[in-house]
């Protein structure tokens, strides 16, 4: 039987830059598709930067075809004003995705900064350097932005967790229950 094949779009909101990565998913194993960043920091209205935010998100829902859309979750922060307009880019993303019958999963940064280094308190930085090893990104084609890398995050943390045996439905009595049902996750 033929690996199932999927395009994950990862998205890390933002209203000054969003950042994306698409990953594509055969089997087990995991390639870079696309990653970048949209910028909106020269639009004044906030109601312009979702119209752009919102188009981008058709535009590589359109382009790509995913299967799935993985997006960071807005963190608490102290600026309640930032806050609102965190959200508003992340529902306008989603509602994107939505508008072209997409699931959608939501993540904490925490959750995912854990899935790609093991640590929830990783910096943006050493996602990044993770990020490229994991994905044989040549250092040139690094992005400069790390919103672009947080945005990839997003979709192999989706990658992972919808991977993962837990996710199937099933449940393990115990490590020897879960090392049976799986002898491949083992080395």
């Amino acid at each position: 039987m033929a690996a199932k094949e999927r395009i994950i779009l990862g998205i890390d909101p933002g209203t000054t830059i969003l950042g994306y990565g698409i990953i594509r998913v055969e089997g087990k194993k995991m390639s870079l598709e696309a990653i970048g960043v949209v910028r909106l920091e020269k639009i004044d209205d906030h109601h312009l930067k979702l119209q752009k935010i919102f188009e981008r998100c058709i535009e590589l829902i359109d382009g790509f075809h995913p299967d799935e859309l993985a997006i960071e979750a807005p963190f608490f922060g102290k600026n309640v004003q930032s806050m609102l307009k965190l959200g508003r880019a992340q529902g306008v993303a989603i509602a994107a995705a939505l508008s072209r019958k997409i699931p959608v999963q939501e993540y904490a940064p925490r959750k995912i900064k854990q899935s790609i280094t093991g640590s929830g308190s990783a910096s943006k930085e050493q996602v990044a350097a993770m990020l490229q090893r994991l994905l044989n990104i040549p250092e040139a084609d690094m992005p400069e932005k790390l919103d672009a890398t947080d945005g990839l995050a997003a979709a192999v943390c989706h990658f992972y967790q919808s991977s993962s045996p837990l996710s199937e439905g099933k449940s393990f009595s115990g490590w020897k229950a879960f090392l049976q049902s799986n002898p491949g996750r083992v080395k």
